[in-house]
């Protein structure tokens, strides 16, 4: 028994080395890539908008009193969504080149002044009253994003351009302009002249603001050219977001009318003219096929529009006020001090696109104090 006990002991032993061995032999994996610091929701691996967004304007206000630097910034994905949940410590801030520190970093949801443009007016009967239905559609459904604090002014357009509701006037005035819209009437589609004059008068709100335009993007008779309301949009500096409801007309009257002359018309041609309208503006374009559900859309315009990275610092700066400076944000592995690297609830990286001004001069962005709204969160 005591001899059979051994043997159990020895080949228990030399089971034990044979593994202690193979283990050793075996190289020690070590998993030292740092894992993604910043994870964000699933979002769509397509925009919703048609083209490309140009770059728009960063905002850059400059306290002389207190040397501090109030910068509003886009941060969004290749497909333009607004990136989420990045953190004070991955902003890195740099003007002439030098790191400033003890930046904040803040989310804002700022208040924003918007004018819509309605197309109302066409040549041929099954035209309008799709163009009535699409139109007033789109139109009531955009009512439904707009906050208290927001202002809007509405004008709509066929012959002539017509101001439903002015930019002081309430919501319920809103309401009540779109609910009494019907067919509209027989007319032509003067889209640029419309365009142009509309743009002139977004010149007169303060802050945030942009104009969107539901219309088909048809001109019959306009003074005005492609390349006049072209050069209005480059100059108004003003965020274009464009509901070409071409698509919808179309198919909305076809089923109205198995033929008619406004087959006829350029359809593709005034989509393209739109897209490059909201391109140039720094705005979007997007082409549903119906009116029936645009809430995603007017999401993504709202978002686009409203959201922006606030980040504060006081400059270092000591030259003059008059000199420009220049200003880079970079997103950094507050770990490594490596590139930011994000993902989403797949693992998937995402990749992120700043959009910020290279920059400012401070005696023309000087201002006393900026108001930021109470609905802005810190990121702790």
């Amino acid at each position: 028994m005591r001899k059979r006990n051994l043997t159990q002991n020895l080949l228990v032993c030399l089971l034990a080395s044979s593994i202690l061995t193979s283990l050793a032999a075996r190289p020690l994996v070590v998993d030292s890539a740092p894992k993604a610091q910043i994870q964000v929701p699933n979002r769509p691996y397509r925009s919703l908008f048609q083209g490309e967004q140009s770059k728009q304007k960063t905002e850059i206000y400059f306290d002389p009193g207190t040397k501090v630097v109030t910068v509003k910034m886009l941060v969004q994905d290749s497909n333009g969504y607004f990136i989420p949940n990045i953190r004070r410590e991955n902003f890195v801030v740099y003007e002439n080149g030098v790191r400033q520190q003890n930046a904040t970093v803040e989310v804002e949801h700022a208040p924003v002044s918007i004018g819509i443009l309605l197309e109302y007016g066409g040549r041929f009967q099954a035209l309008n009253k799709a163009l009535g239905e699409e139109v007033s559609h789109g139109a009531r459904q955009f009512l439904d994003e707009i906050g208290r604090q927001d202002k809007v002014a509405i004008w709509k357009y066929g012959d002539k351009l017509e101001e439903l509701a002015g930019f002081s006037q309430g919501h319920e005035t809103l309401e009540r302009e779109l609910a009494d819209l019907r067919t509209p009437p027989f007319s032509e589609e003067n889209f640029y002249d419309a365009l142009v004059a509309v743009l002139s008068k977004m010149q007169e709100p303060n802050g945030r603001k942009a104009l969107v335009v539901i219309s088909s993007g048809v001109d019959t008779f306009s003074k005005a050219s492609y390349q006049d309301a072209l050069k209005a949009t480059r100059e108004c500096g003003t965020p274009i977001y464009v509901i070409n409801i071409g698509p919808a007309v179309q198919e909305h009257a076809s089923m109205l009318s198995a033929t008619g002359p406004y087959f006829r018309l350029d359809w593709k041609r005034a989509g393209s003219g739109l897209q490059e309208i909201a391109r140039l503006s720094g705005g979007r374009s997007y082409s549903p096929q119906t009116t029936v559900d645009l809430s995603g859309i007017y999401d993504d315009l709202m978002e686009n529009l409203r959201v922006r990275y606030v980040i504060t610092y006081k400059s270092t700066s000591e030259r003059d006020l008059n000199a420009a400076r220049t200003v880079r944000i970079e997103l950094v592995d507050s770990r490594t001090g490596g590139p930011l690297e994000i993902i989403d609830a797949n693992g998937k990286q995402v990749r992120s696109k700043i959009s910020l001004e290279n920059s400012y001069t401070p005696q023309s962005v000087s201002v006393t104090n900026v108001n930021t709204p109470a609905s802005k969160t810190e990121q702790e």
